[in-house]
């Protein structure tokens, strides 16, 4: 007995390009195959930005780009605009392209090596100079909130958790209030379950 695989499923295409020639190009190279959401364009500027804008607003489904050149500013950007999946024009075969639009309509990011070590780079650039001296993190909690979460969490009261710390009991509400009312949590049991859902405290 023969096992019949199904088909995979099809993807829906938004191909956005102001080169009618690679236009024509694109779509002749995916029309035997399953269907893929791009944006081409020769290098991350304001139109190409334009349009990744126009189609975040469309909330579409996945995004990716084919680009010829991309500096570190416009991968950045890119990624800043929900782009999940990159390819280089010179690498854009069909399957490279179908590979890539799958992974990002399934929720998960295509990028070459190279630019993914770069955009790594950028992001602990960030870290380090612009968010870890204002005691910012990715997950947009300072260290102090973080620590006394993390105190609370272990079962300390206010004033115990101000002790360890060194800060007065009002400073610890305070902190508590800003989370709570910043991340529209009901109350303390529900900002710990918060923190902990999401991993910021372990």
């Amino acid at each position: 007995m023969r096992t019949v695989n199904p088909p995979a499923p099809r993807i829906l295409v938004g191909l956005v390009s102001a080169d009618v020639i690679c236009r024509a190009g694109v779509i002749s190279q995916l029309r035997p195959r399953p269907e893929v959401l791009l944006l081409v364009a020769d290098c991350v500027d304001e139109p190409a930005l334009r349009a990744l804008r126009a189609l975040g607003i469309q909330q579409a489904p996945a995004m990716v780009l084919v680009v010829t050149n991309i500096d570190d500013a416009g991968l950045i950007a890119a990624v800043e605009h929900g782009v999940a999946g990159i390819v280089r024009r010179s690498e854009a075969s069909p399957d490279r392209l179908v590979s890539v639009i799958r992974a990002a309509a399934a929720g998960e990011g295509s990028v070459p090596p190279d630019l993914l070590g770069r955009l790594l780079k950028q992001v602990g650039a960030l870290q380090r100079d612009v968010l870890a001296p204002r005691g910012l993190g990715f997950t947009g909690l300072r260290d102090r909130e973080i620590e006394v979460l993390r105190l609370l969490a272990d079962g300390f009261d206010t004033a115990e958790i101000a002790a360890k710390l060194s800060y007065s009991e009002r400073t610890i509400k305070s902190v508590l209030h800003d989370v709570t009312s910043g991340y529209h949590l009901r109350n303390r049991c529900h900002a710990v379950a918060y923190a902990l859902r999401n991993s910021f405290i372990e």
